[in-house]
């Protein structure tokens, strides 16, 4: 599956337009991607097709002090220190693609859950088309990582039928729940931002 600009923005600003969200993707220009996911939170880089992401945060005063605000470093750290790679590694962990395109419906609200939607006057698999047109935009040979665990963490698999999911905190926000999408020549960052 392929997908054009005016498709990918599309779904993008439907699926997203009731979240509070940071949807960003930059080039892909570094042996470890982490830097490259760094330069997207920071806003260090355009989009390499100039497509439209989201930055509901992107006017925030925070962000004189801290360029990659709303994310932060690892709560035991300084939250002044500038975030590093290591510190975006270090708090993903890879899911496969089908957990991917799961996510980027639980995304959509607050709580990273598919009950969110409901809001949507769409059929299920008419929204599961919409997250496929999302990241074909990355290709087919992509790694997949996130914040979030549902269900039973560890095979790469996010179980959106479990009673509890758990993150590791990303943000300044009270929660936050995101997939980082990482392909040979870009890196896409989709963050919900829980702002209440």
């Amino acid at each position: 599956m392929s997908t054009d600009q005016a498709s990918w923005e599309a779904a993008v600003r439907h699926l997203y337009e009731d979240a509070y969200t940071f949807i960003a993707t930059g080039p892909r220009t570094h042996e470890d991607w982490r830097a490259d996911v760094l330069a997207v939170m920071e806003r260090a880089v355009p989009d390499p097709r100039g497509w439209a992401g989201l930055d509901d945060t992107a006017n925030d005063p925070e962000r004189e002090a801290r360029p990659a605000f709303p994310f932060r470093p690892p709560l035991t750290a300084d939250p002044f220190r500038p975030l590093t790679p290591a510190d975006v590694g270090e708090r993903l962990r890879e899911i496969d693609r089908a957990s991917a395109r799961n996510l980027l419906l639980a995304l959509t609200d607050d709580g990273c859950t598919l009950r969110n939607l409901d809001r949507f006057t769409e059929g299920f698999d008419e929204l599961r088309d919409m997250a496929d047109t999302v990241l074909a935009r990355y290709g087919d040979a992509v790694t997949c990582h996130t914040n979030v665990t549902v269900g039973a963490p560890g095979n790469g698999t996010l179980d959106f039928g479990a009673s509890h999911w758990g993150y590791t905190s990303m943000t300044f926000y009270w929660e936050d729940s995101g997939l980082v999408v990482v392909s040979d020549t870009e890196v896409g960052v989709f963050w919900n931002l829980a702002d209440q």
